[in-house]
């Protein structure tokens, strides 16, 4: 048994912990809040042995082995960094951190400290990938030439999104997803970015639109929105054919094209608990091994898609008041 942890009980952590609760291997033990009668109340509710009112107490507790940082994206390296440096396996909701720089730290000090640290984007760990993955190998859309990809929720409501003291806005929120998308399907190196954003008045993207180009000349045609729900489609185009994913942040499914436009393959996602229990097993099975980093989404991977943000953000003169 995993003894699993809570850093910021949330809406998301809720989510995390009904997982959590279908995983016979692993331990619901430990939830922690600035604020003792929320953790609490988290903990009656989700069934953990333990609540804390610091995060500090938390993770100074030797029992705690995994812990789920679930804060807003601006704490995410501070909060990790405590963790690693208690000797925790980390598992670190996205975005990872803010920028490059944080999450070059928390790698270095995680391979230090000879702990496991994730990114929990869930995506790379879902089973929908390694079909995604498979479908290309076999060229069955032949070589691929471009794709597009778009997630967008009206979420305007929520604090974190807002605020950029939070470091809200929709790219390191939902923005990630579509960039993941393309660099899960292209594994090369990328020759440019051109990207646009409408700002708010605070100064964080409300939506945006990103174009990769990769050193092949394959073109990714990306977009997403906090202002409004899209279609959420995933479009790899070959000279074969085209694989569409139908919604890339949880795939409901998957179609593919041939050339003259007809359905030859269609593929249906297995049964979930709700999605988040793939990373979780993931790092799991990662720590039994000793190992510091999951296959699926390894740190490199990891500090690259920060490099692409950061870039992004760059040609935005988006700047975070944490940074």
């Amino acid at each position: 048994m995993l003894n699993f942890a809570i850093l910021a009980p949330g809406s998301i952590a809720g989510k995390m912990a009904y997982a959590v609760s279908k995983i016979p291997e692993i331990k619901p033990y430990a939830v922690a809040s600035r604020n003792l009668e929320r953790a609490e109340k988290f903990a009656k509710e989700w069934n953990y042995e333990k609540a804390y009112g610091s995060y500090e107490e938390m993770v100074a507790d030797p029992a705690v082995e995994l812990v789920y940082v679930a804060s807003p994206h601006s704490h995410h390296y501070e909060h990790a960094k405590m963790c690693i440096e208690a000797g925790k396996h980390v598992l670190v909701e996205k975005a990872f951190t803010v920028n490059t720089a944080q999450a070059e730290e928390l790698v270095r000090l995680a391979k230090e400290k000879n702990v496991l640290l994730a990114e929990a984007i869930w995506t790379r760990y879902m089973p929908a990938r390694k079909v995604i993955d498979d479908l290309i190998q076999e060229g069955i859309i032949g070589e691929i030439q471009s794709l597009t990809a778009n997630l967008g929720y009206d979420i305007r409501h929520k604090e974190r999104l807002i605020k950029p003291e939070l470091a809200g806005g929709a790219l390191l929120d939902v923005g990630l997803y579509p960039i993941q998308f393309a660099l899960m399907a292209v594994h090369e190196s990328i020759c440019d970015i051109a990207s646009s954003a409408v700002l708010s008045q605070e100064g964080v993207d409300l939506l945006n639109s990103v174009t990769i180009t990769f050193e092949s000349g394959v073109m990714a045609v990306l977009h997403s929105s906090m202002m409004s729900l899209t279609d959420r489609e995933g479009v790899i185009y070959g000279d074969k054919g085209r694989i569409h994913v139908h919604n890339i942040n949880n795939c409901e499914g998957i179609t593919v094209y041939d050339k003259d436009n007809r359905i030859i393959k269609e593929v249906e996602m297995p049964p979930q608990i709700n999605g988040y229990e793939y990373e979780v097993i993931a790092c799991m099975n990662a720590i039994a091994l000793g190992e510091t980093e999951c296959k699926e989404m390894p740190l490199e991977e990891t500090v690259r898609g920060m490099r692409i943000l950061d870039a992004i953000r760059a040609q935005w003169g988006m700047k975070y008041p944490c940074e």
